[in-house]
């Protein structure tokens, strides 16, 4: 329809406000430059120039015609009216779904203090989990020998260390290649010369060893030179600090009097005591099969 065509723009003028200023001699001109160029002898191959130069010539008709003109520059202005109130409405539309959505991000996004709060706590949380796997790494791995060599160090020559303590402490050691030693065995092996309050054992390439450390310092005395250990692989027993010759003295009456106890009174007592048990479990033993 002839409402919905721009007609300044079919004579190739501009439109708007711009072509409702051009006078009929400028439309006139912009006309027969046109009819020139669309004419349909000049375009004998276009099937559609009938056609272009028909519209050419009815958009030329109403521009030239006084009231046609004012009427269709009206509805150019209408419509640029139209255009720009719609524009304005659709940016303050875009605007207040800006502004909401933006009000909506900021009402459900976190609270920058607790958010940090929460990050401070992960990352501590985390740290403290690393530094406890470094620590169980590190035990893990901490070898045998320098746990030995640390408490050797803590209990023998830590600055200010009794000379007492030493004094009860016995370094034991045997080949690796033999028949191995627990804490436990070496415990139960010097117990019989008294209370044996600790046994850490360290180890090297060839050598085992182990420092016993006996309650009293006559225990330690008493068990040096006397326990062998198994055959197979017997124990060197060597004191950490040689005792004083009182000491030594004081030790051998000791088990010289224990050795006399050992054959009368309640020695004795208890020497015929243990021989009795035994008969009676062998005669009850027989008696069974």
């Amino acid at each position: 329809m002839d409402v919905d065509i721009d007609h300044y723009n079919v004579l190739g003028l501009p439109s708007g406000e711009e072509g409702a200023k051009l006078t009929e001699k400028e439309i006139s001109k912009a006309y027969k430059l046109k009819a020139l160029e669309l004419h349909p002898d000049k375009r004998p191959d276009d099937p559609n120039a009938h056609a272009n130069f028909q519209k050419l010539k009815s958009s030329y008709e109403i521009l030239k015609d006084e009231k046609a003109r004012k009427l269709f520059d009206d509805l150019l202005r209408v419509k640029r009216e139209r255009y720009v109130r719609a524009s304005q409405k659709d940016a303050k539309r875009q605007k207040m779904v800006s502004d909401l959505e933006e009000r909506e991000r900021a009402a459900f996004a976190p609270d920058p203090a607790a958010r940090a709060r929460e990050e401070e706590d992960r990352i501590t949380r985390k740290l403290k989990e690393e530094i406890a796997r470094i620590r169980a790494m590190h035990a893990n791995k901490r070898a045998p020998a320098a746990s030995a060599l640390k408490k050797e160090t803590a209990g023998v020559t830590k600055e200010g260390a009794s000379n007492v303590d030493r004094e009860k402490m016995l370094k034991v050691s045997w080949d690796k290649g033999g028949e191995d030693y627990t804490s436990e065995r070496l415990k139960e092996l010097f117990s019989r010369f008294g209370e044996v309050e600790d046994v850490v054992i360290s180890s090297s390439k060839k050598k085992r060893s182990a420092l016993v450390q006996m309650a009293t310092i006559e225990a330690a005395i008493a068990a040096m030179g006397t326990v062998s250990g198994n055959l197979s692989n017997p124990l060197l027993i060597v004191p950490v600090k040689p005792a004083t010759a009182t000491e030594l003295s004081s030790v051998q009456q000791s088990a010289e009097s224990a050795r006399l106890n050992n054959l009368v009174g309640t020695g004795y007592k208890a020497y015929e005591d243990s021989v009795l048990e035994k008969l009676q479990k062998a005669a009850a033993a027989k008696n069974q099969k």
